[in-house]
């Protein structure tokens, strides 16, 4: 399954970089992201990880604004 998430208020590239090496290490999570377009291109395995998605985005930037 693909997903796009969008996202805002993440404050640099670096800090994309480091959150998409998290995302990638859930079991059935393919992220990809992209600070200039500000959005995350996932490929799930099932589509119950979204959830899982968002929960470390907002555990690691708690400042960053998710928009589904």
């Amino acid at each position: 399954m693909e997903k796009i998430i969008r996202f805002r208020n993440l404050c640099c590239a670096n800090c994309a970089q480091k959150l998409e090496k998290k995302l990638n290490k859930i079991k059935g999570v393919d992220a990809t992201m992209s600070f200039v377009a500000g959005k995350i291109l996932l490929e799930l395995d099932d589509e119950k990880k979204l959830d899982e998605v968002i929960a470390v985005c907002k555990k690691e930037e708690p400042d960053m604004e998710i928009i589904l």
